[in-house]
């Protein structure tokens, strides 16, 4: 029995009908070489036999008197968690996505273990997929990887791999918890106030800071209060998923030419993509967008609970041309990194929490709508390097489908896998219409990022209109 951190407790009152706190990964996989048509069906049945999940699927939130704790379930049903489906003909990646953007939109039930995961087949050119939601009071982004990484190998020939709910749990993952006594909770207590309390000094330091800066400079005030715009409008239930690839070498390459870092690349063609989108529906704010940035703080590889805090950057949205708007964006993240550097875990963690307390605010109660820290979050989470499969079938695509929340119409989520940088683009259905512009602008962004570095051969495009260099 573990008793949930004030973060984990955090993502269970966000969640309303309209706003589900669920993350989940996409998996593509190809079938195995030779292997037989029927192959997913048998795959379905050797899942289904994993009827015994470890730590931590085996857990279902339990309500406390002392405050929400997690348990194991006596009366686990691999039914209810793992579902066998095909897609609509023609089987393609249309059609993946509309399937993940409904099944992202139900929430989960409290009642049980917080996790499904789906076996999707019918998918043109033999391949098939694995969609897995997990709450996001159980696994962070990070500890959402690690599980993934461990259900995953890079051995084509291993046949024997558990999903990701019945893998051996670490030894780590296996130490002793807090137990539910009386003595041990106070003594709890009394650490947590102490650990805090030594945060005080810093952390007011730290804001001083902060808010010194945002008075001198411009630029530092519009990061550390974000204009309102069409992304933080009210939310609907209904998602949006889509999805893209980018080959990692080419955002290596503008970040060795401009000396920043592949986060920073990735944050510029954000912000053009956004400003462009808000272009074009004539919405664009005077005031450049400001993007929450998640930077995991967990020190160890276990999973399980959040240990993460936050960079505010600059998405410069207001600025003209890609090079200048880099520059803006590079300097931003090194002040937010430089005061982080600074500080230890809790401290961080604390400083966070003060930060976005006016957006916490708005999420809560939805007071103070106009009175952001942040207009949408970007979060890169790194992913393998090595071709990876899983009982003998090739992972093609890892794609992250993160959550939004009310007044937070947008997510972009991007993971690392085999030198290609997988988006996982997250929306609103209702509030941000004709998100899949987006995709296109991110293409557009990082093109004109490589031309405007001589970075990039002029293209033409082919009779069905795709873009081919010219050699």
């Amino acid at each position: 029995m573990k008793k949930l951190s004030l973060l984990d407790d955090l993502f269970l009152w966000l969640e309303r009908r309209h706003q589900p706190m669920h993350v989940a990964g996409l998996l593509i996989f190809s079938y195995p070489k030779g292997s037989p048509a029927d192959y997913v069906t048998r795959l379905a049945e050797q899942m289904r036999q994993c009827s015994e999940p470890t730590y931590p699927f085996d857990q279902r939130l339990v309500e406390r008197w002392r405050g929400n704790v997690w348990e194991h379930d006596p009366v686990f049903d691999i039914n209810h968690h793992f579902r066998h489906v095909a897609l609509p003909r023609p089987g393609g990646i249309k059609e993946l996505l509309t399937f993940v953007s409904i099944e992202h939109s139900n929430l989960l039930d409290r009642s049980r273990p917080l996790w499904e995961s789906y076996l999707i087949e019918a998918m043109n050119g033999r391949h098939f997929a694995i969609y897995t939601k997990v709450h996001h009071s159980l696994l962070d982004g990070i500890s959402g990887m690690r599980a993934t990484m461990r259900m995953l190998g890079d051995d084509p020939n291993r046949l024997d791999m558990p999903p990701i709910w019945q893998m051996p749990p670490s030894k780590r993952m296996l130490r002793d918890q807090p137990t539910e006594g009386l003595l041990s909770t106070l003594r709890l207590a009394g650490s947590v106030v102490g650990s805090q309390l030594s945060t005080v000094r810093p952390v007011v330091s730290a804001l001083y800071d902060t808010i010194k800066a945002a008075r001198e400079n411009p630029e530092y005030a519009n990061v550390f209060k974000a204009p309102p715009c069409r992304l933080n409008q009210p939310i609907t239930g209904s998602r949006r998923f889509a999805a893209q690839s980018f080959e990692r070498s080419r955002l290596k390459a503008i970040a060795e030419k401009t000396g920043s870092t592949t986060n920073d690349i990735i944050l510029a063609i954000c912000g053009s993509a956004l400003r462009h989108y808000l272009l074009s529906y004539d919405c664009l704010p005077e005031q450049p967008l400001v993007a929450m940035v998640p930077v995991s703080l967990r020190k160890d590889d276990s999973i399980g609970g959040n240990q993460v805090g936050v960079i505010l950057a600059n998405l410069a949205t207001h600025v003209k041309g890609s090079l200048n708007r880099l520059e803006v964006i590079k300097q931003s993240v090194e002040e937010a990194k430089e005061k982080f550097h600074r500080m230890n875990k809790d401290e961080a963690i604390n400083y966070t929490a003060l930060t976005l307390a006016p957006s916490g605010i708005t999420l809560l109660t939805g007071l103070l709508p106009k009175w952001l820290a942040f207009n949408v979050v970007i979060s890169n989470v790194p992913g393998p390097d090595k071709t990876q499969y899983w009982n003998g079938a090739r992972l093609e695509r890892f794609y992250p489908v993160s959550a939004i929340v009310n007044h937070m119409a947008l997510n972009i989520t991007i993971i690392s896998y085999e030198g290609r940088l997988e988006f996982g683009i997250v929306g609103c259905r209702r509030t941000l219409p004709s998100m899949q512009r987006l995709l296109q602008y991110l293409d557009d962004a990082l093109i004109e990022l490589e031309t405007d570095l001589g970075l990039h051969k002029p293209v033409k495009r082919n009779k069905k209109g795709k873009q081919q260099p010219v050699e």
